[in-house]
This record gives structure tokens, C-alpha cells and sequence, in this order.
């Protein structure tokens, strides 16, 4: 498993085999978790200071990814 909190599998365990099918069939769902990826390993790295940011674009970037997550939860909500 990743080091980085907040992956979809540890977000939403029971549907990662709902995920890996939306992923291969799914191309709106594919763009929406690779998005989620990024952004996740975005707030990720802002938050260890890796690659620091000013507070508030970390907020948006945390707010950004929390609108994915809840398109996300939608989609695999009606799979």
C-alpha cells in the first residue's frame, strides 16, 4: 500500500473492484481518479513540505480534491 494518505483503495476499500472495472470501461472515471491522483499526491507533498505552498492554495487544492472524491463516491454510489 502507499505512504500517501487518502488513496482511493483506503478511501473506499469495499469498492476497489467496482474502481479497477470504472477504470478499464469508464473513461470519465478514469479521467476523475487520475485527477484525484494527482491532486491527492499535490496536497500529499504540500503538506510534508516537500513542495510547500501557501496555505491557501493547499486549501484549494484540499477542497479540489474533496470534490473529486465526492464525483468519485457518486459514480461507484450508483455501480
Amino acid at each position: 500500500m502507499s505512504n500517501t494518505p487518502h488513496e482511493l483503495a483506503e478511501e473506499f476499500p469495499d469498492k476497489v473492484e467496482a474502481m479497477s472495472q470504472l477504470k478499464q470501461n469508464d473513461a470519465h472515471f478514469s479521467k476523475l481518479a487520475d485527477e484525484y491522483h494527482e491532486v491527492n499526491r499535490a496536497v500529499h507533498r504540500a503538506e510534508t513540505n516537500v513542495e510547500p505552498l501557501e496555505e491557501l492554495a493547499e486549501v484549494e487544492l484540499r477542497k479540489k480534491r474533496g470534490a473529486l472524491k465526492d464525483e468519485i463516491w457518486n459514480i461507484l454510489a450508483k455501480a
